[in-house]
């Protein structure tokens, strides 16, 4: 258990500093959305091509790994949906408020995964994390908004949805990286993303901390609860189920877990509020969601390994 609070200690200590940082006045609120976009469009697609590029994946299982994904997100988005029924009908969930609950549920933050991956296992796990990035990233874009679209008046325009996968600077960088892996680079562009790299789980955690809102956790509702219960524990016993299923064991399956276990992506928030979801409901359980998982990434990443 000490190695594994070791390794997701100081992840949460940054995301309660940027918290720190921006309620109390050192870093006003309307600064942190430069330091997002500085992450999102230069220094994780940087942190990802260099990994992907030194990563050693002859060991990889990739074909099972990357089965194992999208069938779990397959089972969880279905499940879900089937829920809604039942919502509607006994604690009369609204339109929005259940597509921000698929939303909660199904998204990840991939950052705090990286993070807690790379403190726990390395380059060797962060090649898989990326992996996830990959796979992840277009599959649950297309599918949250398809929902949005669904449970709204206002209709997606999936030209611009197919546009904003393309241009994902993420999945370049993984692109790049995947192409150039093993290729011996000129050392200063190795150093140069080296640098950029270094500099973005630090400054996305910290903006991270600096997005929670405590005013909005203050509203629970049974909503909430859904989605607390269906990031944190449902998430990741559907995807270590499918690990089992095909026979998926060791750094790879950990990795799995940490993937299914961390809360939600803030990205969420921005969506649902300009296509019609619950989007003060999607800051309430997406704060609530960092906060227990606090708690339940360390122990269920414990349960896994002891076992």
């Amino acid at each position: 258990m000490l190695p594994v609070l070791q390794a997701t200690l100081p992840v949460f200590a940054i995301i309660v500093l940027g918290f720190g940082l921006r309620k109390g006045g050192f870093i006003a609120a309307d600064k942190w959305s430069a330091v997002e976009d500085l992450c999102f469009y230069m220094l994780f697609p940087a942190l990802l091509a260099k990994t992907m590029i030194e990563a050693d994946l002859s060991g990889v299982e990739a074909g099972a790994f990357t089965l194992t994904l999208v069938v779990s997100v397959t089972i969880i988005g279905a499940v879900v949906l089937a829920l809604w029924p039942l919502l509607r009908r006994v604690i009369g969930t609204r339109p929005p408020q259940f597509s921000t609950i698929y939303q909660t549920i199904t998204r990840w933050h991939g950052f705090i995964a990286l993070a807690i991956v790379l403190n726990l296992y390395g380059p060797d796990g962060g090649a898989l994390i990326a992996i996830v990035f990959a796979v992840l990233v277009p599959i649950l874009q297309v599918t949250n908004i398809m929902v949005l679209a669904a449970f709204s008046d206002k209709k997606a325009d999936f030209r611009v949805v197919a546009q904003t996968i393309v241009k994902n600077p993420l999945i370049w960088g993984i692109g790049l990286g995947l192409l150039l892996n093993g290729t011996a680079l000129w050392p200063p562009i190795m150093s140069t993303l080296d640098l950029l790299g270094r500099s973005a789980l630090g400054m996305s955690l910290l903006a991270l901390g600096a997005g929670l809102s405590l005013k909005a956790a203050m509203h629970p509702s049974k909503e909430m609860l859904i989605g607390i219960i269906g990031k944190l524990l449902f998430t990741p016993l559907v995807m270590m189920s499918v690990a089992f299923a095909f026979g998926i064991t060791g750094l790879e399956r950990n990795v799995l877990l940490i993937a299914a276990s961390v809360p939600t992506a803030m990205n969420g928030y921005v969506l649902a509020r300009k296509m019609g979801g619950d989007a003060e409901l999607y800051a309430t359980i997406s704060t609530v969601q960092t906060v227990v998982s606090f708690v339940t990434i360390p122990v269920l990443l414990w349960l896994t390994t002891a076992g």
